[in-house]
């Protein structure tokens, strides 16, 4: 990684996760019940923060204070952190690692787990509904986008249509499909959030969101190289596991040369539309190289 933009992510990193800290109940919380700790397990430690730092840099690229968007930057990581929870349950995908230590079910227990990820997704709308430095009709927005791509139109729609695909084999446009809704929208929400937290016009915001879906597509397939590529303890998830549950991939079906390409195509894509934004759009095109050249 670039010197300049690990020192963005570490510096927006820490600005989140300050955020997280104040954001979340203490661990004690509810006490004897484990979930305010578990909660805090849950969200706080090594994740990456692609997300939310893609807010802030969102935020940044149309002229706003980043400041301004740490509430809607907290909250896309809560409704991230709660979908991880909930995938790895054994009703889905059955996962005992995720972020390097183990999966929230297996640390507490699966009702704790199914209560982290409840917990966890309305506390991401209370994030951006008390934020109350943003005017309320942009809380409105952003409530109304971020509700969009986590549900049946976005992430839980695609988990869906993953979980009824595995087995069978399915072509591109299918594939596409599901990743565009199960990864791509609420990575294409978290740039469309930080424009909105930066007061952009309807345009700016849409260019950012052209640029969010393509670099959602890049993430996904680099996502599914690395689980061929890449090793358990590099990723911090278990390695092979898309195989393992014959999950449709883009290795699968074009072969891992043909989905390196393919992801490089996106990027290039999603470059072409921060041209407008100039130097300020700067970390959204570091990031997006960043996606398709990292290891984990």
């Amino acid at each position: 990684m670039e010197p300049r933009l690990e020192s963005f992510i570490k510096d927006r990193r820490s600005r989140v996760e300050q955020t997280l800290e104040v954001l979340l109940p203490e661990a004690d919380a509810l006490s004897p019940a484990p979930l305010g700790a578990a909660l805090r397990y849950a969200v706080l430690g090594s994740g990456k923060r692609m997300r939310p730092i893609l807010v802030l840099a969102g935020c940044e690229a149309v002229g706003g204070d980043p400041d301004g968007a740490l509430a809607p930057a907290a909250a896309v990581e809560c409704i991230h952190a709660y979908s991880l929870v909930h995938d790895d349950l054994p009703a889905l995908d059955n996962d005992d690692l995720r972020r390097g230590q183990p999966t929230t079910h297996k640390a507490y227990d699966e009702a704790t787990a199914v209560l982290v990820g409840d917990a966890l997704q309305t506390l991401a709308f209370q994030a951006i509904a008390d934020a109350d430095t943003l005017p309320v009709p942009v809380r409105l927005a952003m409530t109304r986008r971020l509700a969009h791509a986590a549900g049946h139109a976005g992430m839980v729609g695609g988990q869906a249509l993953d979980l009824a695909q595995e087995d069978r084999e399915i072509g591109m446009e299918a594939l596409q499909r599901i990743h565009r809704l199960k990864t791509g929208a609420l990575l294409r929400t978290s740039v469309e959030l930080g424009a909105l937290a930066g007061t952009a016009d309807t345009e700016s915001v849409d260019r950012l969101g052209a640029y969010g879906r393509h670099i959602g597509l890049a993430f996904q397939i680099t996502d599914d190289v690395l689980d061929v590529e890449g090793d358990t303890e590099a990723l911090g998830k278990t390695a092979g596991a898309d195989a393992e549950h014959h999950k449709a991939t883009y290795p699968a079906l074009l072969g891992l040369e043909e989905s390196k390409r393919l992801a490089r195509q996106e990027v290039d894509q999603a470059l072409e539309w921060l041209t407008p934004f100039g130097e300020a759009a700067e970390p959204l095109r570091a990031l997006a190289r960043y996606i398709i050249d990292r290891d984990h």
